[in-house]
Order: structure tokens, then sequence, then C-alpha cells
């Protein structure tokens, strides 16, 4: 049996790890041999009794042949980091997976990749900003790389399909088992033309610890990672962790100062990574250009003028007054009644009344049944 599907073997065997695995190939034992391996071989390998037990009871070709059929019949591919299409930037990082399982178009883990992370409870800024940049990223030829999670996650996967582009969403759990579940529909639309992958065996469910592992394979297969909007606790910091932990580049998209949602990412832009306004300023960094004709490309030595050109516009420039500013502060951090306005405006109702009507005529609000107001 090829080495390959040993390794896969080793990686499907409830109880092995991947440090165990590590310890294994570490420790010079060769992969064919292990089939044949007793129980106190095992031991002498360093493994605990309950791990050396399962394996010389259940390892064999048979069994590793029935996990491979199982897969297989669920249309999941298999890449081991022995084989030569095992994508190169994930090796390059500190952990690199033993096994990947992928659903979709595998050419995607070699194709340029940013990743785009957030808080699962985005603001309308948040959600509108997602958007604007993975579709103009995708445009210019990236492959959008996230974690299916609501919020952020969700909203540049969509985007990058209805763009027309690439995307890879990057489980917590086995492929089989959608996490949340009501992102099913939205994985099924990324298989069909992106790829869904995942380190963990059809068949492992959600849980906590899980999340934060795959956070690192999200950063390892990218060339840079922006955070899109992030609170102080966002666990797409840890993404952020994980691409400086793999020499990657950090990328951050400001906030309103008054808004919770966007400390984690004003945190990171104080730490040193790169303040994202639009996609030319990511894309400057990879020499790439903006594809659409109308927008100036990207070259070093264009003026101030040109720059500008390409960056305006993440949203429609409109004149507002002070008090205009003051409602779109508030409601692009999250949607609002009338009556939660006026109590956090405390103006009376004919002003308010005023300033909502002017903004929707703006094109700037847009009002929701229930009297409630959202961030166009």
């Amino acid at each position: 049996m090829e080495e390959r599907w040993v390794l896969f073997g080793l990686h499907e065997m409830d109880g092995v790890g991947k440090k165990t695995i590590a310890k294994l190939l570490s420790g010079q034992h060769k992969l064919q041999n292990l089939l044949d391996y007793t129980e106190a071989d095992w031991l002498q390998a360093g493994l605990r009794k309950d791990q050396a037990h399962r394996l010389a009871v259940q390892f064999d070709l048979d069994w590793i042949d029935q996990k491979r059929e199982n897969v297989y019949k669920q249309g999941i591919e298999v890449i081991t980091y022995l084989d030569s299409n095992y994508p190169i930037l994930m090796k390059e990082t500190v952990q690199p997976p033993w096994v990947l399982y992928g659903r979709g178009d595998m050419q995607l883990l070699h194709s340029k990749s940013i990743a785009m992370v957030g808080t699962r409870m985005p603001t309308v800024y948040g959600r509108k900003v997602g958007e604007r940049l993975a579709e103009e990223l995708c445009k210019a030829g990236l492959t959008i790389v996230s974690g299916l999670a609501r919020g952020i996650d969700s909203v540049c996967h969509d985007a990058a399909l209805r763009a027309g582009g690439k995307t890879i969403a990057v489980f917590g759990t086995g492929i089989d088992s959608i996490y949340p579940p009501e992102n099913n529909s939205l994985a099924e639309r990324i298989a069909e033309t992106g790829l869904l992958l995942s380190e963990y065996p059809p068949g492992t469910r959600a849980h906590q610890g899980l999340f934060p592992e795959r956070n690192r394979i999200i950063a390892g297969l990218s060339l840079g990672t922006l955070v899109v909007e992030a609170d102080i606790r966002s666990g797409s910091l840890i993404t952020a962790d994980a691409a400086l932990d793999a020499g990657r580049d950090v990328f951050a998209v400001p906030g309103p100062i008054t808004s919770p949602k966007s400390r984690g990412s004003h945190n990171l832009i104080r730490q040193g990574a790169k303040l994202v306004t639009s996609a030319a300023d990511l894309l400057e960094e990879y020499q790439m250009d903006l594809p659409n004709p109308e927008q100036v490309p990207y070259n070093r030595g264009r003026s101030t003028q040109n720059k500008q050109s390409v960056t305006a516009g993440m949203f429609p420039p409109a004149t507002l007054s002070s008090d205009e500013q003051r409602v779109i502060a508030i409601l692009e951090q999250e949607e609002q009644s009338l009556d939660q306005l006026v109590e956090r405006l405390s103006w009376d109702f004919g002003h308010l009344h005023s300033v909502l009507l002017s903004l929707i005529i703006k094109k700037q609000i847009s009002q929701l049944p229930g009297t409630r107001y959202a961030r166009v």
C-alpha cells in the first residue's frame, strides 16, 4: 500500500491525533511497516496503551480500504502531506495538516488566495464593506478563503459567488457536517464552482476547540488575511495571529470609532496591520490590478489624484449635514427602531423625522418593516 494511504489511515484512527502522527514520523518509523506492528511495537514507539491496543486490533489494509471507500462514496477527495499536489503555501506553515479532505475544485488550493474573516454579528457597514471588497478582489483574480461562519464569512463567500469568482470554505467539522446548519445551501453553491475543505475526517461534528484550529488553515492557504470587521474578542483575530505565525500579511478595514465591532480591527492597525479602504490598497501589495477599465490600474508611479479615483466610493458620495452624519454613525453599527433613535438622540420627533426622510431621499438609509431604519 502507498505510504500516503497509510498516513491517511493513521489520520482516520480514533484517538490518534496530529501530535501522535508527528511523533511516529519523527521517530523514523517507516509508514508501510506500521501495518505489521503489534501492540508491543506501538507501545515501544511511544504511544499510550489505549492507542496501541486500538491500532493493533484495527489498523490493517482492509480497515484503511474501508475508510478510503467511505470517503470516495461521498464525493470527497483526499490530499496528504506526502502528495506532490499538497498546497505549497500550506506546507510552509508551522503546523500543516497531515490530511486535507475536499469537495469541489481542488485546483483552487494552488490559486492566489486572500483570507477574509470577521465578526459573526456584523453591522450594516461591515456587510457592505465585505461584499464590496470580496467582489473586487475576485474580479482581480484572487480566490476568497473563509470559514463559512455566520456573519462576515458568509457575506464574503456569497459575494464571491455572485461576482462569478472563486471561494474556498474551510470547515471546523467534517465536510459532511455543515456548520452552522443554515449555511447548507451556501455550502452546496460553493461546492459547485469553489471548494469545501477540512482537515477533519467525515463524521466529525462541531465542537468549540476545532474552530480555532481550522483558522490556521484559512490563513495558511492565503497570501494574506483581511479582517473586515472584528470586535476585541473576535475569533477572526485568531486567524490574523495564524497569518503572522505563517509569515503572511495582515490587513484590516477601519470602522466607525463609535462601533465596538471595529475595536479588534483598529487594534490590528495600531499593531501594524495594513489599513484597507479599498481593494486597491490590498492589491498593491501583490502588484495586481483592478480589472475594471473605468478604474485606474495600480502602478507605483501613479499620482495621488489617480489613487483617489480608484479608492473613492466604498459608499456613494453625498453631502450630509452634521445631524444626518450622527444618524448614519448610529445606523452603521446596527439597525434601529424609531423609538431607539429618539432615545439615543434626544431630538423632538419632528426634527428626527425630517432628518430620516432626507437620508432616505439621498439613498443613505432605508426604512424597514416595523418603523426600523438601516444603513443602505
